[in-house]
């Protein structure tokens, strides 16, 4: 089981690297499409579709709506820009969503009962989850792209290493310390002591990654915001991490599917960074 774990970590590095380093913003976003169509195929689980047909009528109608919708724009820059107008919006939408998400996970297994048998309504919580996190996903990478085609991406590297980094802290903080469960009706596991481990991490390495390039992190923003900033993306993160373990405790599954040989699904990879990317980039580009 480790070596299969190992094996199959290793495999998904080299995918991501060379999504980030090699495809072209079109295929870096074509990329993002497969992501959000095996997501929504995963997410028919949680919204206790049984029949693998529909499954696949569901995910295909959302995938060939992002594919078409890629394809319309000719230009390979463009394609990476297909929801840019729409951004604020969307961006907006995500919070909101995840506001409402925190309620769920406070009151859960009571909120259960308004959404748990609801199809519909979880399919509009998958499209409030997927759809911005693709948008804000592309536009942090592709900031600058055409003066600095490698500043977006360091900025897209340093919310997901922010996200990892704090959620180790988390883990061994948790273990060394953890006594007060932060959510036990969805996430017995969690505590508030791994909270603040990774709140510290967070900070720690916001430090770092401005003590080592100031200026492709901060522009003319304040660092006391932007550190500010990556701690409330942390926290943020743990909540969606929260969300999926509540969909996948009121589904009866412990996994959003085996795709990933040893990890699970492509939802139990991205669970907190679906709510850490969108929450980073609406206020690194609208607030700070």
């Amino acid at each position: 089981m480790l070596k299969e774990r190992v094996l199959s970590a290793i495999v998904l590095i080299m995918l991501v690297l060379c999504a980030l380093f090699l495809f072209t913003p079109f295929y870096f976003a074509l990329a993002l499409g497969l992501v959000a169509t095996l997501g929504v195929w995963e997410w028919t689980q949680f919204s206790r579709f049984k029949q693998p047909l529909a499954r696949l009528c569901i995910a295909a109608f959302l995938g060939a709506f992002i594919f078409l919708w890629l394809f319309t724009e000719g230009d390979y820059l463009n394609a990476g820009r297909v929801f840019e107008s729409y951004l604020p919006l969307l961006l907006i939408n995500s919070i909101g969503w995840w506001m409402l998400a925190l309620l769920l996970v406070v009151t859960y297994p009571l909120s259960a009962k308004y959404w748990g048998k609801n199809k519909p309504l979880q399919l509009l919580f998958a499209f409030s989850i997927l759809i911005p996190f693709i948008a804000a996903v592309l536009r942090l990478r592709l900031e600058n792209y055409t003066q600095a085609p490698y500043q977006g991406l360091f900025l897209l590297l340093y919310v997901f290493v922010l996200v990892w980094a704090a959620d180790s802290g988390a883990y061994f903080a948790g273990r060394a310390f953890g006594k007060h469960k932060l959510a036990p009706n969805v996430s017995p596991g969690k505590t508030w002591e791994g909270v603040v481990g990774g709140l510290i991490t967070a900070v720690i390495l916001a430090c770092a990654f401005i003590y080592l390039s100031r200026e492709t992190l901060l522009g003319n923003r304040e660092m006391m915001g932007f550190i500010s900033l990556s701690v409330a993306t942390v926290a943020i993160s743990i909540l969606g991490d929260l969300t999926e373990s509540m969909f996948k405790r009121e589904a009866g599954i412990k996994d959003s599917s085996q795709l990933i040989p040893g990890h699970g699904g492509v939802l139990d990879r991205i669970d907190s960074l679906t709510a850490a990317v969108p929450f980073f980039t609406y206020f690194y580009f609208f607030v700070l």
